[in-house]
């Protein structure tokens, strides 16, 4: 039980769209990651995802809108919506993510950014 740093904890990586784990909260995730540009179009059948921006702009990209999630907020992806967040403008955005230890990086769509296993940190 000590306190965790997220600034400090993004400063231990440099790899894109490659989650962190900082934390397990019950059967909960707490990850850290960087992204740039665009990502994948997915959803999670059975778990919602939390997005809370630490620095930059995210764009959280819906098939029928775009929300704009700025610096010190957040967004909550219920299961089941497909959704693909994205940057602009060549932005790294760092975001902290709550999930379940359950969810799949990229739902069930297999790509090349998908990640199985994400180190701790």
């Amino acid at each position: 039980m000590k306190p965790i740093n997220i600034k400090e904890k993004h400063t231990q990586f440099t790899k894109q769209w490659h989650p962190h784990r900082i934390a397990t909260v019950d059967n909960m995730q707490v990850i850290l990651a960087k992204i740039k540009g665009e990502f994948v179009w997915h959803s999670h059948d059975d778990e919602d995802e939390l997005f809370q921006v630490i620095k930059g702009t995210l764009y959280m990209q819906f098939r029928d809108r775009t929300e704009v999630i700025k610096e010190g907020e957040l967004i909550v992806v219920p299961k089941g919506v497909e959704h693909n967040p994205s940057t602009k403008d060549g932005e790294e955005v760092h975001l902290l993510l709550f999930e379940k230890l359950s969810t799949a990086h990229t739902g069930t769509v297999e790509h090349d950014m998908t990640q199985t296993e994400y180190p701790e940190i």
